[in-house]
Formats: C-alpha cells, sequence, structure tokens
C-alpha cells in the first residue's frame, strides 16, 4: 500500500504563493525586459528595481516554477513566457494577469465571506458599480478590454477552425470588447462580414484594433445594451465569456434574444469556460464560477447540458458542445430552417 502525503494538500494550500509570484514577475514587466535577450542578476536587478535581499530568490523561483531559464548566470524567458508575457508581441496574455494582480487577487481574499452571504466582493461590496466605472475611465477600459482579448484569443481560433463556416456570409460578436473574435474569424474566413455589438464607449477602441489589424472594410461597430436593445442581425452571434455573467433569468433572455436576431437556419455559438457535465474535472471552469460570485450579483458558469437546455427552450435545435483550447468549449445551437 503506497504512502499517503499531504503533498497536493500543502501544493494547494500554498498555491498563492506561486501565483503572487508570477503576477508580480508580469506587473514588473520580467519577461518583456527579457525578450530582448538574457541578463544576469545585476542587470535584472537594476532594470527591475529589486531590492538586493529579495532579487536572487526571485528570479530563481520562476526559474523553479519554469517561467524563467537560467544558464551561466544569466536569465531568460522560455518559450511559452516569451510568447504570451512579452507586452511587446500580439500574442501578449498578460492583460487579464494585470487585472487578476490588480483586482481579483484582493478580492478572492474574501471568498469565505462571499460563501456566506452570496455577495459580490469586488467595488459592487462598497457601492461602486464596477462596469460604470470601468467604461467612464478610458485607460482603465483600454486596459480591461486588452485584457479580454487576451482571454478570447485562443478561442477564436478555434472556433475560426472548427465551425463551417462555408455557408454563412455575416456574423455578430456580441461583447465585442476590443475585437478579437471578428478579427481572428474574418482574417480566416475573407468571405465573412461581421459586426462587434458593444456599448457606446468601447467603440474608439474597437475601430483603432480593428483597423491596425487592416479589416475595417469588413468589420463594422454596432453601439448598443444588449438588456435595452434587440441584437443585430446576423446568420451567426457569437457570445464570448458573457453569458456566465448573469443570472439564470438573464441568461434565458440574451438567449432568446439571441434567437430573435437571427434568420432561419442561422447559428448562435456561446463560450465560457464551460464546466462538464459530471462536474468533477473542469476545475477552472468551477473556479470561474466562484469568480462570478465575487465579481457578480448573481452571475455563474454552467454546464454545457445546462446550456443545450437553455438553449433548446428558446427555440435553437440540433444543439451540441465542442472542446476549444484549455478550459473553454463552445455550446452551438441552429435556428430552424
Amino acid at each position: 500500500m503506497g504512502a499517503t502525503t499531504p503533498d497536493n494538500i500543502m501544493q494547494l494550500g500554498m498555491g498563492f504563493w506561486a501565483s503572487k509570484a508570477m503576477l508580480s514577475a508580469v506587473e514588473l514587466g520580467v519577461f518583456t525586459e527579457l525578450a530582448a535577450g538574457p541578463a544576469d542578476l545585476p542587470d535584472l536587478q537594476a532594470r527591475l528595481k529589486l531590492h538586493p535581499r529579495s532579487a536572487r530568490d526571485f528570479l530563481d523561483a520562476l526559474v523553479a516554477l519554469k517561467l524563467l531559464e537560467r544558464e551561466d548566470g544569466r536569465y531568460r524567458n522560455t518559450t511559452d513566457t516569451d510568447l504570451f508575457l512579452d507586452k511587446a508581441k500580439p500574442s501578449y496574455i498578460g492583460g487579464i494577469l494585470e487585472m487578476a494582480n490588480a483586482r481579483l487577487y484582493g478580492f478572492w481574499g474574501s471568498l469565505t465571506e462571499a460563501l456566506h452571504t452570496g455577495e459580490p466582493q469586488n467595488e459592487a461590496k462598497h457601492s461602486e458599480d464596477f462596469f460604470a466605472a470601468l467604461y467612464a475611465e478610458p485607460a482603465r477600459l483600454r486596459g480591461f478590454l486588452a485584457a479580454m482579448s487576451g482571454i478570447s484569443a485562443g478561442a477564436a481560433q478555434a472556433i475560426a477552425a472548427k465551425f463551417d463556416w462555408s455557408k454563412y456570409t455575416t456574423f455578430a460578436d456580441v461583447g465585442a470588447a476590443q475585437g478579437m473574435v471578428p478579427v481572428v474569424i474574418a482574417r480566416a474566413h475573407p468571405h465573412l462580414r461581421a459586426l462587434g455589438f458593444d456599448l457606446p464607449a468601447v467603440q474608439p477602441i474597437f475601430d483603432e484594433f480593428v483597423a491596425r489589424h487592416g479589416l475595417a472594410d469588413r468589420i463594422r461597430f454596432h453601439s448598443g445594451n444588449f438588456f435595452d436593445s434587440p441584437m443585430p442581425k446576423a446568420d451567426v452571434i457569437v457570445m464570448g465569456h458573457i453569458l456566465h455573467d448573469w443570472d439564470l433569468a438573464e441568461k434565458r433572455m440574451l438567449l432568446e434574444k439571441a434567437f430573435a436576431a437571427l434568420p432561419n437556419g442561422g447559428a448562435l455559438i456561446v463560450y465560457d469556460a464551460v464546466i462538464d457535465d459530471e462536474r468533477r474535472s473542469n476545475a477552472f471552469g468551477l473556479l470561474m464560477s466562484l469568480n462570478m460570485l465575487i465579481e457578480t450579483r448573481g452571475g455563474f458558469d454552467y454546464t454545457g447540458a445546462d446550456c443545450q437546455a437553455w438553449m433548446r427552450d428558446a427555440g435553437f435545435v440540433s444543439t451540441r458542445v465542442e472542446p476549444l483550447l484549455g478550459p473553454d468549449s463552445m455550446v452551438i445551437g441552429f435556428k430552424p430552417d
């Protein structure tokens, strides 16, 4: 009989050590600094303004966590940190980590209170509407939208590859943020034209992002609030990392609005960190649902079976679930011909 050890318990219990070390490395720009080439301890210590007491331990901890490599006393990025955590690269996903460091890390310290009360623990705890404040501050909004792009890029590439776009000519991305999803899909399928649907404050950032990718002739912004106005009409509607923000009644309402906006034969693609139906294996999806407890009044993540049932109740047929990238999956439904 094998020996039982507390290793897993200890790694999980103290996991915040590793998480915060990585988040601070992103905040300090460690990976961006090293993108130009390897550097030794004194050089990095000076460039990152690190105190000599902590610099070596910090950088070597990143080596042990497989976020950096060290050879002959010189530190360098790993392949993945160089690709995904260098701010100068279009593949940078650190925006969501910057937000996690600046906001979520502290709010998650109140998870126990949230589990007792069912109430959010973010800015709303002190009567500040996070989204209202966010959309009122252009610099803060720009950072948030970039973060959303970071977590959507991989899923967008998978949707572009896995969904059969050949029979459609238009699509709308609801809650388009910076425009990553329309850009990725339109670039992969030159016959498509797209709409990005979001609040008015997003338009300048969206238009700039789309123009930078040379797609302004095929992607345009559609201003609106999906609670107050109909969704834009298109052959396919995409809702990514949107549905989990809302309570069940609001989820159903959004699906019904999507159904009304689609033509006969049109399709809806919903993607999130969809929880496995047995609720045993997608730990990220379940933890994301706890994040919705921290961040929203009624939001929660859901299983593929849940979403398919809601879609069928709204009128969709031939629903199915397909994995995308990492913890994300898409749930697809069609409006009958």
